[in-house]
């Protein structure tokens, strides 16, 4: 049975008061908080089973080496990929898309094309702009309507040009909530000849992913954002693309023989995980993944929904806050971001601290889609699993009571 306040009394984390208030964190686009399985797993690797994987033959490096492998069956299974060898882990979705900027994109030539979208964060656009200081390829931007939503005939122009070796674009973006359709953009990209990078550090705690039926090239997320640890991340790519990128880093593990004058890699996946991997921190993602998926994604999926439209209809209530991106609550997912007139993001969410009301301010790593809004900064109320009607409601009137305070 899915009941939010059993899965809250779950995070040991949020039994706590600030200056006398209950904790109501609604921060988890930022980090999402741990469930007691997943400590009790990481702990239980640390006071057990700690040893190197891949690196002895002892029983603690042959414990260690199963737990580490488990763990990747595990994420194999959560993301319904093909292959066990196509997940790679990484310290979180930055550095895998990194890995596929610096390794794939190592075989890009000045004049190719790589496609972003305006809301990206700057995990997904920086790595590909210093892959233009170096390689002299180019970037195209898709834009976006008023209501948030990518102007996808942007795309199919860019994609005409018959230059496009990527299309890098997040599954949900981290401000205005939206969900671009990646089943179509990944149909269109593939009928132009090029790859897709799915940036799902949002998406993966919300909705349910399966890279074999959207046929994506490539797709990263951070297991902190998934209610697992810090520390680890995952890279998914197709098994023929690993196959011919060349090592992102060189060391232990990752090489098959090295000599003093040339050295080969290993197979998949060690080719790309050199030296000694998180292994506790990788036994706590499958914890997470375990724990995440007892319950089903129709159950979580409709308790969220309520949980925005909550959020939506109590914020619009407010006068002089402005809610970014969509007027409909049914077209976002995961968190809602907002302005209020003559209030600066940072002293709103500050005072809303001291009450134990965790929110967000700032450009949120999202710099261009800020200034395409002409903002320089936002609030963010972000939800998870574990949040209930009752804490938004709560986050309402503080914020309600603080806009009347400040002016």
């Amino acid at each position: 049975m899915f009941d939010p306040s059993s899965i809250r009394r779950q995070f040991p984390i949020l039994d706590q008061t600030i200056d006398g208030h209950p904790l109501i964190y609604l921060d988890s686009a930022a980090t999402a908080q741990k469930p007691r399985a997943v400590l009790e797993a990481m702990q239980q690797f640390y006071e057990h089973d700690n040893g190197n994987a891949h690196r002895g033959m002892h029983v603690l490096a042959e414990r260690a080496t199963i737990a580490y492998e488990h763990a990747r069956q595990t994420v194999k299974k959560f993301l319904n990929a093909k292959h066990a060898h196509e997940i790679l882990f990484t310290k979180n979705a930055t550095e895998a898309i990194n890995l596929v900027a610096r390794s794939w994109g190592s075989t890009l030539q000045s004049g190719d094309v790589i496609v972003l979208s305006i809301v990206e964060h700057h995990s997904n656009i920086v790595p590909w702009l210093q892959l233009k200081e170096q390689k002299g390829i180019e970037l195209r931007w898709i834009d976006i309507d008023n209501e948030g939503q990518l102007k996808l005939e942007q795309l199919d122009e860019f994609l005409s040009e018959g230059n496009v070796k990527l299309v890098s674009i997040t599954g949900l973006s981290n401000v205005l909530g939206v969900c671009p359709p990646l089943e179509k953009i990944i149909a269109k990209a593939h009928a132009a000849k090029a790859k897709v990078l799915i940036d799902a550090a949002q998406l993966v705690a919300h909705h349910s992913i399966d890279v074999q039926k959207l046929d994506v090239d490539f797709l990263a997320f951070s297991g902190h954002k998934l209610y697992g640890p810090t520390g680890i991340g995952v890279l998914y790519a197709k098994e023929e693309l690993l196959d011919a990128m060349p090592p992102f880093l060189g060391g232990g593990t990752m090489i098959n023989e090295v000599m003093t004058e040339y050295f080969t890699p290993a197979d998949l996946p060690a080719k790309f995980e050199a030296g000694t991997q998180p292994m506790a921190e990788a036994v706590g993602l499958s914890a997470a993944i375990d724990w995440l998926t007892q319950y089903k994604w129709k159950d979580i999926e409709a308790h969220e929904k309520t949980l925005i439209e909550t959020a939506h209809k109590e914020l619009s209530a407010i006068q002089g806050l402005t809610i970014l991106g969509p007027k409909n609550p049914h077209d976002r997912s995961g968190c809602i971001s907002f302005t209020i007139d003559g209030i600066h993001p940072h002293d709103l969410t500050e005072i809303l601290g001291k009450q134990g009301i965790c929110l967000r301010a700032g450009h949120h790593c999202t710099q261009p889609l800020h200034r395409k809004l002409d903002i320089t900064a936002s609030s963010r109320l972000s939800i998870a699993i574990h949040s209930t009607s009752e804490e938004i409601q709560t986050t309402s009137a503080s914020t309600s009571d603080c806009i009347s305070r400040m002016r």
